[in-house]
């Protein structure tokens, strides 16, 4: 799917065929009554207004496509503009922005929006089995990004005006994330990066088994006590390795994240902020040092798009 010259990226007839032959792999399901035979391809017809895609169940009597039930239903946007849209998603590192897809698909700023914010739904993923398994090393850390929309003002300015004349970690959006070393990556936005919600991520994430690799950061020194074996770098002394001691695999994780931010998205509301998050992990967990190319990480995004709607609106 990385060839830009294949057939489904440029006509619509073929592009419902590539995506019927990855969510219908063996043969059309309707999505209103679950039938999987009986079922008819209507052929196009202009003037009789019938779209691309077409099929009827004769069982419910009702008419679908392939795009009903996914992010890219009700959409006017032509089927094979979509798959271009998650072809350049994907396999952009530090990703591509709306008025980017906006100018590269010939679509309005405002359709590229929404279209964006659908694929980043897509990636997102329902895996939640836990890191570490079978004694294996995970890395945890915390990073911080933007602004917050209404940052509280501190204990001793209590009942007078808030100003931020220094700009602190406590003023910013807190994103704590987790990585396997060879394996995948899960971050999460948080509200506080307090012990509380730092420990409470943690155990719900990562087996007890596991080698869990932090910075000198105060949150984790309980926390650590908890796992096979909880080692720390003192980054604060300029210690970043020692051994096998090291968070170098998430900070590279987040290098990549900020770098996507600043550079290609420039601003971000905090209501959105996880959508972000969701599109670097599944880059990050769908990479290359995996065996997964741009084609196969292409056909892993259309997957999630069945069973999930957006109705963005900007």
């Amino acid at each position: 799917m990385s060839n830009l010259s294949a057939p489904y990226l440029h006509n619509e007839d073929a592009a419902y065929e590539h995506l019927e032959s990855l969510l219908w792999p063996t043969g059309p399901v309707c999505p209103h009554c679950g039938c999987t035979d009986r079922i008819v391809r209507i052929p196009v017809n202009v003037e009789k207004r019938v779209r691309h895609g077409l099929h009827r169940c004769h069982d419910c009597k009702k008419q679908f496509t392939v795009k009903v039930g996914t992010v890219f239903e009700s959409s006017k946007v032509p089927l094979y503009k979509w798959l271009q849209a998650v072809v350049l998603m994907v396999s952009s590192k530090k990703g591509i922005s709306s008025h980017q897809l906006h100018r590269a698909l010939g679509v309005t700023y405002k359709t590229a929006w929404s279209m964006s914010h659908r694929i980043r739904e897509a990636m997102r993923s329902g895996d939640l089995a836990p890191f570490g398994g079978n004694g294996g090393t995970v890395e945890a850390d915390e990073t911080y990004i933007g602004q917050k929309a209404n940052p509280a003002p501190s204990a001793q300015r209590a009942g007078r005006p808030y100003k931020n004349k220094k700009r602190g970690p406590g003023d910013k959006r807190a994103v704590l994330g987790l990585v396997e070393r060879g394996g995948h990556v899960r971050t999460f936005l948080v509200d506080q990066a307090n012990k509380a919600t730092v420990g409470g991520i943690v155990r719900d994430n990562v087996v007890r088994e596991a080698n869990l690799m932090t910075d000198e950061s105060r949150l984790y020194t309980t926390l650590g006590t908890e796992f096979a074996s909880h080692e720390t770098v003192k980054r604060s002394a300029n210690e970043y390795v020692r051994g096998v001691a090291h968070t170098n695999t998430i900070e590279g994780v987040f290098s990549i994240f900020k770098r996507g931010m600043k550079g290609v998205y420039q601003h971000c509301s905090e209501k959105h902020l996880h959508c972000y998050l969701a599109e670097f992990d599944f880059r990050y967990n769908q990479r290359a040092a995996l065996g997964v190319d741009d084609g196969m990480r292409a056909s892993k995004a259309l997957e999630g798009i069945k069973g999930r709607r957006l109705t963005y609106r900007v």
